[in-house]
């Protein structure tokens, strides 16, 4: 197979009647339900900008003339929007191929009621690994964030079975679209009207031409009423940063030496005016630590807690949430840095888009956790302390439009 070209259009199914939303769908698609006085489908679009789609084909049916009236050309959203418009009650195979001839030969396909906070450089790289006509995104969903939701096998980067009933052994992760798909697998399509994903993702995944890119991250959801305060809290954007510990706020002990008193604990240089300076400008704070130290026996969860208590203390509480890796260097957990598992811990019960959540810290170890987790990364030391890299943060932020 040549190498397809990296997509440019992103092709959205808006059709469906949003009938598990009513009464908010009486009037609307489902996508065009608000939040914070803008549409979700709005969120989404401008996020494929963001991402360096250039095209919208949006696939239409129930209410069409209110998604056209809100987004028109696209022009106003910085991408070339279209669409294409069949009866309300069509499914997505019959969608897709009346817009056939509209579909680019390598695009990104969403589901319209998802928001996953896309990062189509590291999908991109994935996909041209696999070597495959298609690759889904999948949330592992290893925290039991969509019980009973599981619809695929992963094993080595493939979907290796797609079941969409939920009912086959062995289900783990939920797709959740954000697929990129060549043009041929649409040739795959049948010539009934049927779900498009049950129609190409089974075959796809028994012919082993069915990539998975499998992501941590939740996603939110405009799909039914009982998700909508979680989409609320999410796209609400509350800024946040998270801070590394030792090096970054307080002085690092030695290596295979840790802070096990509190008078061992001696705050760096300006880290207590970088924290008001955050809670200033209406940050969140979150401090993620690596703390082997108690897996290795020389301290205890109360010896860490002492600890915490007087950070907190004496930062007059502007630290909202304190994570921490307890486990020895070689127990392969996946909390400890560089594993991002504390960063999508915090994820979960913040709901924050880590995608816009700069992280800091000192050692490599947080920079790999970082890239891991999709956080913007600054690395401080002492000739770039927290406290300066907080002014730049800061800065930046004023000087973006409201």
């Amino acid at each position: 197979m040549s190498a397809p070209a990296r997509p440019k259009q992103a092709v959205i199914l808006a059709g469906g009647r949003g009938t598990r939303l009513r009464p908010l769908t009486d009037n609307r698609p489902k996508p065009m339900v608000e939040f914070h006085g803008r549409p979700f489908l709005e969120y989404v679009v401008e996020m494929l900008r963001d991402q360096g789609f250039e095209r919208v084909l949006m696939l239409l049916g129930y209410l069409p003339e209110v998604i056209q009236g809100h987004f028109g050309d696209g022009s106003a959203f910085g991408v070339e929007v279209e669409y294409s418009v069949t009866a309300p009650d069509d499914l997505t195979v019959s969608r897709v191929r009346v817009a056939r001839d509209r579909i680019e030969d390598s695009f990104l396909l969403l589901y319209c009621d998802n928001y996953w906070p896309m990062r189509m450089d590291d999908m991109w790289r994935r996909f041209r690994e696999v070597g495959v006509p298609a690759m889904v995104t999948v949330y592992s969903n290893v925290d039991g964030y969509r019980a009973g939701k599981d619809s695929v096998v992963v094993e080595g980067g493939y979907v290796k079975a797609f079941d969409k009933s939920k009912t086959m052994p062995g289900l783990l992760g939920v797709e959740i679209s954000y697929a990129i798909l060549t043009g041929r697998v649409l040739d795959l399509l049948p010539a009934e009207d049927e779900l498009l994903e049950l129609a190409l993702y089974p075959q796809l995944a028994r012919r082993g031409e069915l990539g998975a890119y499998v992501t941590d991250h939740r996603y939110y959801s405009v799909g039914a009423l009982e998700r909508l305060p979680a989409t609320e809290r999410f796209l609400a954007r509350r800024p946040t940063v998270i801070l590394d510990r030792d090096g970054t706020l307080n002085r690092r002990p030695p290596r295979a030496r840790y802070v096990t008193r509190t008078d061992e604990f001696e705050w760096l240089p300006g880290s207590l005016q970088a924290l008001q300076l955050l809670e200033e400008h209406g940050y969140r704070v979150v401090v993620v630590s690596n703390q082997a130290g108690i897996g290795r026996g020389a301290m205890t969860e109360a010896d860490l807690e002492e600890v915490n208590r007087r950070m907190l203390e004496d930062s007059g509480d502007v630290i909202e949430a304190i994570y921490h890796c307890p486990h020895d260097w070689d127990e392969g957990c996946d909390c400890r840095k560089p594993a991002p598992g504390m960063l999508f811990q915090a994820q979960r019960d913040l709901d924050l888009d880590l995608t816009r959540t700069p992280f800091f810290g000192d050692d490599e170890r947080d920079a790999q956790a970082a890239e891991a987790a999709g956080c913007p990364f600054t690395m401080v030391s002492e000739e770039r302390p927290l406290l300066d890299a907080v002014r730049a943060l800061t800065r930046q932020r004023e000087a973006v439009p409201r």
